[in-house]
């Protein structure tokens, strides 16, 4: 016998429901911020520990191997076993491994305490928004999910910005330490004020195995194309791993196929517009991910800014998100998406051309800022298009699983870039210490990521398709600032039928 569906009665308005909004807030906050603060961080790291390139592309892609590999595994988990006390292991295993990243005595134990907090956030990041659409009663979703989002928002736009004062001020270190509170708020909030839910549907064992596989797959394609370009690609230890992850990515695969309750259906990827959208984002994000990990080194090791400056830097792009996301998102119901969709990553390949003038010379004003309010537009364009094709695509019931899946797309896209990158312009080694030398590769790598964003502009034209639209279609399109999105690492919601994204 199921058991029932826990919840439901929250509304917007009781204090009750204010308070589990910000315990979803500041819970997926202190994991979303984290990737962010810390790629600020990353020069102040590297001088601290006297390491090279690699070992900083591990201390970011430590915490995003883990995220992407068990993102779908936290869904299930909570689905299963009660989404507000798979939350809080989530936001307490989150804090102790945040408490070692800031004791770290040297760079493998971040590495490996990275590695530990990205378990946290693949099990605190799906509850959020489930928590939310199971707890508040359905006329008060939308608000419950706006509200999450529109403060999701601030965060991502404050964030950095704290997140340089406190690398320029005190310590790197304090960027952890700082989740401590934060993460104990969040269990005294859920702990008196979130209600327990979970699937009542959700049956049998959970699908481990498939969670532990790719996270396998993921970590030694990512172990080979790091240490690569140091040890050799001939080296036995390179190619054991490449071949390694190769091998738990296929057993992965064969687990998915002859699974009952996979964590990810295969069957969804027969729709060619959801498989199309989803190529899409990997090739952008990807894109992205490889810009945004070198843009804070070369400014604070080329252009001198300081830790601070450097996180103020990205604002415009949070801004702009927030301003025309919605607008995008709504453009997009009327005329369908394949316009934006193959717009929009050419918009932002132009803003990362104008990145790859960011140098010892030059401001702010004319260098930095007109390069990230051109990629914040086209990111505006694309974005909410993307989620809500990739949405579409999936048959309603899917509709978790679709977000989820895109999500972890996009990780994926990122880490595997992070990991490429900086080989492919020639940054290996300490070139991170030597500016000059840097600034070159820096140079390379943006049009790189340039000519991919461009190909991803070019896949939407050759592969997404406009919806037939359907009589009543004008009328179901919601209002101006209906349109609700995340901060840029996470896709967009749109409407309350997609909170359940990433369960």
């Amino acid at each position: 016998m199921s058991r029932p569906e826990a919840g439901g009665d929250l509304s917007y308005s009781s204090p009750a429901g204010r308070w589990a909004i910000a315990a979803t807030v500041m819970g997926s906050g202190i994991a979303s911020l984290d990737a962010t603060v810390v790629g600020i961080a990353l020069p102040s790291i590297g001088r601290d520990f006297h390491v090279g390139v690699a070992s900083l592309q591990w201390v970011l892609t430590g915490y995003l191997l883990t995220l992407a590999g068990l993102l779908l595994l936290g869904g299930a988990l909570g689905d299963r076993y009660g989404r507000r006390r798979v939350f809080l292991v989530g936001v307490v295993w989150f804090a102790l491994a945040s408490a070692v990243c800031g004791l770290a005595p040297n760079a493998a134990t971040l590495i490996i305490a990275r590695g530990l907090q990205g378990v946290g956030g693949a099990l605190l990041t799906p509850g959020s928004l489930a928590i939310l659409q199971a707890s508040f009663t359905p006329a008060e979703r939308s608000r419950a999910i706006g509200a999450w989002s529109g403060f999701g928002g601030l965060a991502g736009a404050i964030g950095p910005f704290v997140g340089g004062y406190l690398i320029g001020s005190v310590s790197w270190r304090l960027i952890f330490f700082i989740n401590l509170p934060l993460a104990a708020a969040v269990v005294a909030i859920s702990l008196r004020h979130v209600p327990e839910s979970w699937d009542p549907d959700a049956a049998g064992r959970v699908d481990a195995a498939g969670g532990l596989l790719v996270t396998a797959g993921l970590m030694g394609l990512t172990y080979g194309l790091i240490e690569g370009p140091g040890r050799g690609w001939t080296s036995t230890t390179v190619l054991a791993a490449l071949a390694g992850g190769v091998a738990a990515l296929a057993a992965f695969a064969v687990v998915e196929a002859r699974e009952r309750q996979p964590l990810l259906p295969f069957a969804i990827f027969r729709s060619r517009q959801f498989s199309a959208a989803n190529l899409v984002t990997f090739v952008v994000y990807g894109a992205l991910g490889g810009g945004l990990f070198l843009l804070p080194i070369e400014l604070q090791q080329v252009a001198g800014y300081s830790p601070i400056e450097a996180g103020a830097a990205f604002l415009p792009i949070t801004f702009i998100m927030l301003a025309l996301s919605a607008r995008s998102g709504a453009l997009a119901a009327r005329i369908g998406p394949r316009l934006q969709m193959s717009a929009g990553p050419l918009v932002v390949a132009a803003g990362v051309v104008l990145l790859s003038r960011v140098g010892a010379t030059g401001g702010y004003l004319d260098r930095v800022l007109p390069a990230v309010l051109v990629m914040g537009l086209g990111l505006a364009i694309t974005v909410a298009p993307l989620t809500s094709t990739v949405l579409a695509a999936a048959p309603t019931e899917h509709a978790g699983v679709a977000s989820a899946i895109n999500n972890d797309v996009a990780r994926t896209a990122g880490l595997i870039a992070v990991a490429v990158l900086p080989a492919a312009a020639g940054l290996v080694g300490a070139s991170y210490l030597h500016p000059a030398a840097f600034a070159i590769g820096f140079r390379h790598a943006m049009w790189m990521s340039a000519a991919a964003c461009a190909a991803g502009g070019v896949l939407a034209v050759a592969t997404i398709r406009n919806p037939e639209r359907e009589p009543a279609a004008a009328e179901a399109v919601p209002p101006l600032g209906g349109e609700l999105h995340c901060c840029l690492d996470a896709p967009p919601l749109r409407g309350a039928e997609h909170a359940a994204a990433q369960a």
